[in-house]
C-alpha cells in the first residue's frame, strides 16, 4: 500500500533488449510495466478520477482539531519503506545471472518500469539459475507484489524465502518487508512478534542493505505504536548503517519525522533547514515535500498560520507535480487549518473541500479528519446547522477509525512486549536451574555440615523460584482475560468475539450443523447519552449484558462489537430458533427499562440475524448479511427482528414494536 505511492525515476542508460519467449507472466509483467511507464499508479489514477468530477483546488488554498502529530507520519513511513537503493545511477547491462539479479534489485524504486523488464528476462533464465539463484528472484517476485498492496501473494511467498533460502541477507530483507505488510494490512501482533525476531538477530546482520531496510521499518513499526524515542534510535542507526550510494535524506527525513511526533522538534530547528538542503542535492522532491510540511505543522503549532500559508504556497507547486497523494492531502489540510486561524473562511472552505474532492468517499486517511472538521467549524459558525451535522458525523466517523487503528496498534505493541518478558522470565529461570545443578555438583565435595547449609540456600532459591513462576503465571492470565473482555460489560470484546466465532463455525461445517448469527443494536442510544449521560449510558449496556444473556446457551458466543453493537452467535441453532431467541431478547429489553433513582428509562432494540443455512459458514459473510439484515430493520422503523433468507431477500419475524425514543 504505502510503497505503490513512490515516483519512479528515469535511468538515463539504455539496455538492449534480448528476443524472449512471452509466457504469461512475462506478458503481466510487460503490462504492468507500461502502465508504470504512463504513471498510472492506483493513488494518482485515484487523484485523476477525482480532478475530473471535482476539479482541484490551487495548492495556495488548503487544518488539525488539535497539533496531530501522528497524521503526517504515514507519508514517511511510505517513502522511506521505498528508498532503499541509490537512484540515479546508470547500471551496465551484464550477462551475469547473479549480477543481473542485483541490478534489477537495484531498480526496484529508482526506475521500476525497468526493474519489471529485467525481472521478466530473468524469469526467462530461470531454469539454468543456481538454487540460491532462484531464491533471489523469488524474494523479488514477493517484493514486486507487495509494492503492489498484493499481500495475499507476497505474503506466503516471503515466508517461504524466511523458512527455507538459508540467505541470512534474504531472510533478513524478506523478514523486514513481511513485517512492514502485516503493518500495513494492521495485522499489528503478528508484525510486533516479528519485529522481536528482528531485534534479536539485527547484531549478525552483516549485509548493509539488509541491515537498513530492518531499522528502517523497526523505527516505522514503533513510531506507529507511539515509541517515539526507539523509533528515533532506529532512525539514528540507519545513518550509521548507510547502504553503498544512498543519501542521508532518508534516515533524516524519518528522524525528523519521529521528533515532532515526540514533541522535540520546532519550527526554528536547525535540522530542518538541514534535512532540506540534503534531500534536495539528492534531488528527493517528496522527502523535501515531507519535511516542509512538517515545518508548516510547526508554524501552526506556534500559533504562526501566516508562516504557513506562505511556506506552503512556496513548496505546493513541487508537491503538486510530485503527485505524491499524501503530501497533496496534507498540505491542503495545513492550508485549511491555517486560513480557519486566519479568519479566512471561505479559503479554508476550498482548502478543506480540495482534500475531499482527491479522497474516495470510504477512506480513512490522516487527512479526512481534519478536513471535515475544518467544514464542520465553518458551517457551524455561519449557522448552518444541517450541514454542519452532517460534517461533524462524517469527521466523528474518520476519526474513530484512525483512534482504533491506534488502539489496535497500542495493544498488539502491549501484547508483544508481554510475550518478551514471559520468555525473559523463562531464560532467567533456566539459567538459574543451570546455576543450581553446578551448585550441587560443588555440594557434593564439601563435607555434610557444609553441605547442610548449602541445601539450606538451595532450598531458598527453589522457593523464590516458584514464587517468581507463580506471580508469572498469574500476570499473563491476568493479561490474557484483558486482552479478551470488554472492560465495561464483562462479555468477549470484538476481536475474541471475531476469532472465536471463526473457530466455531469451522467446526459446526465440519459437522454440517446449523448455526444464526445476531446483530443486536440499541435504539436511539446517543439519545440515551445526551439526555442521561454516559454513566447511564453504561448502566443501559450492562442492562441490556444481562437480559441478553439469560436465553444463551454455554456453547453460544455473545461479544460486544462496539459502542451499542453486540453480536450473539447461536451454535446448532435453525432460522426459527433463532428468530424466537432473537425476538425475545427484543421484547425483553422493550419490556424491562433501567430503573435510576426512581426514573425508569425505556429503550428497545433492532435486531439482525443470518444463518449458515442461507449465508454459508465464511464469518465474513455471515456478518455481513446480518448487517443487512440490522440496517433494513432500522430503515424500516426500529424495535423488530429481521431475517436474512436466500437470494439476498429480507424477512420480518412475526412480532415488532415501536421504537423507543
Amino acid at each position: 500500500m504505502d510503497r505503490k505511492i513512490c515516483t519512479a525515476k528515469t535511468v538515463l542508460t539504455r539496455i538492449r533488449v534480448r528476443p524472449i519467449i512471452l509466457t504469461s507472466h512475462t506478458i503481466r509483467i510487460i503490462r504492468i510495466a507500461l502502465v508504470s511507464t504512463r504513471k498510472k499508479s492506483p493513488l494518482i489514477l485515484r487523484t485523476n478520477q477525482a480532478r475530473a468530477s471535482h476539479p482541484l483546488v490551487d495548492i495556495g488554498t488548503v487544518v488539525p482539531r488539535r497539533s496531530n502529530r501522528n497524521r503526517l507520519w504515514p507519508m514517511v513511513m511510505a517513502m522511506v519503506g521505498c528508498v532503499f537503493i541509490s537512484p540515479g545511477h546508470a547500471i551496465t547491462p551484464t550477462s551475469d545471472t547473479t549480477a543481473l539479479l542485483e541490478q534489477t534489485e537495484s531498480l526496484r524504486t529508482s526506475d521500476h518500469p525497468e526493474f519489471l523488464r529485467l525481472l521478466g528476462t530473468l524469469h526467462q533464465q530461470a531454469s539454468s539459475m543456481s538454487n540460491h539463484e532462484r531464491w533471489q528472484l523469488r524474494y523479488l517476485d514477493a517484493w514486486q507484489d507487495s509494492f503492489q498492496g498484493n499481500y495475499a501473494d507476497a505474503d506466503p511467498a516471503l515466508q517461504d524465502v524466511i523458512k527455507h533460502s538459508a540467505d541470512p541477507s534474504l531472510v533478513a530483507k524478506a523478514s523486514a518487508v513481511l513485517m512492514d505488510d502485516m503493518r500495513n494490512s494492521r495485522r499489528y501482533e503478528p508484525a510486533f512478534e516479528l519485529a522481536n525476531q528482528l531485534v534479536i538477530s539485527l547484531p549478525k546482520t552483516q549485509d548493509k542493505l539488509a541491515r537498513y531496510m530492518v531499522l528502517s521499518y523497526l523505527s516505522q513499526l514503533l513510531r506507529s505504536a507511539g515509541q517515539y524515542d526507539l523509533a528515533a534510535n532506529y532512525a539514528r542507526d540507519m545513518v550509521q548503517t548507510l547502504p553503498a550510494g544512498e543519501t542521508l535524506c532518508a534516515p533524516l527525513t524519518q528522524l525528523l519525522t519521529v521528533l515532532y511526533a515526540g514533541h522535540k522538534l520546532t519550527a526554528s530547528n536547525t535540522e530542518i533547514q538541514r534535512g532540506i538542503d540534503v534531500c534536495r542535492a539528492a534531488n528527493q522532491p517528496v522527502f523535501v515535500g515531507v519535511i516542509e510540511l512538517v515545518q508548516g505543522d510547526l508554524y501552526l503549532d506556534e500559533d504562526q498560520p501566516a508562516k504557513t500559508i506562505a511556506l506552503l504556497k512556496q513548496v505546493g507547486p513541487d508537491i503538486q507535480a510530485s503527485g505524491y497523494h499524501m503530501g497533496m492531502l496534507k498540505a491542503r489540510v495545513e492550508l485549511a487549518r491555517a486560513y480557519l486561524r486566519l479568519g479566512d473562511d471561505e479559503s479554508a472552505r476550498k482548502a478543506a473541500l480540495a482534500v475531499l474532492a482527491i479522497s474516495h468517499a470510504d477512506d480513512v486517511n490522516e487527512s479526512l479528519p481534519d478536513a471535515y472538521r475544518v467544514l464542520y467549524l465553518i458551517e457551524k459558525k455561519h449557522g448552518h446547522a444541517a450541514t454542519a451535522l452532517e460534517y461533524f458525523e462524517q469527521y466523528a466517523q474518520q476519526n474513530t477509525s484512525y483512534l482504533n487503528d491506534i488502539n489496535a496498534t497500542n495493544l498488539a505493541y502491549a501484547v508483544a512486549q508481554q510475550h518478551m518478558l514471559a520468555e525473559k522470565l523463562e531464560t532467567e529461570q533456566l539459567s538459574r536451574q543451570n546455576n543450581i545443578l553446578r551448585l550441587q555438583q560443588a555440594l557434593a565435595a564439601k563435607t555434610i555440615e557444609t553441605g547442610r547449609l548449602y541445601i539450606t540456600l538451595l532450598l531458598i532459591v527453589l522457593a523464590s523460584v516458584v514464587f517468581w513462576l507463580f506471580r508469572t503465571k498469574r500476570s499473563q492470565l491476568h493479561f490474557q482475560q484483558q486482552a479478551r473482555l470488554d472492560g465495561l460489560t464483562g462479555i468477549f470484546n470484538h476481536q475474541h468475539f471475531i476469532s472465536e466465532a471463526q473457530r466455531a463455525l469451522r467446526m459446526i461445517a465440519r459437522k454440517q450443523g446449523a448455526a444464526c448469527l445476531i446483530f443486536i443494536d440499541l435504539d436511539y442510544f446517543k439519545q440515551i447519552n445526551d439526555t442521561h449521560g454516559h454513566a447511564i449510558g453504561d448502566t443501559v449496556l450492562k442492562h441490556t449484558v444481562t437480559i441478553c444473556k439469560q436465553p444463551l446457551r454455554a456453547s453460544d458466543l455473545f461479544g460486544r462489537l462496539g459502542g451499542e453493537e453486540f453480536g450473539i452467535l447461536l451454535l446448532e441453532c435453525s432460522p426459527t430458533q433463532g428468530a424466537a431467541i432473537a425476538d425475545r431478547i427484543r421484547t425483553t429489553i422493550e419490556a424491562t427499562p433501567v430503573d435510576i433513582d426512581g426514573r425508569l428509562i425505556r429503550f428497545s432494540a433492532s435486531i439482525g440475524l443470518a444463518s449458515t443455512l442461507t449465508s454459508g459458514y465464511e464469518l465474513q459473510r455471515l456478518c455481513h448479511d446480518a448487517d443487512a439484515a440490522l440496517y433494513r430493520a432500522k430503515h424500516i422503523g426500529r424495535n423488530r427482528v429481521i431475517t436474512y433468507a436466500e437470494h439476498g431477500d429480507l424477512s420480518k419475524a412475526s412480532h415488532v414494536g415501536n421504537a423507543v425514543p
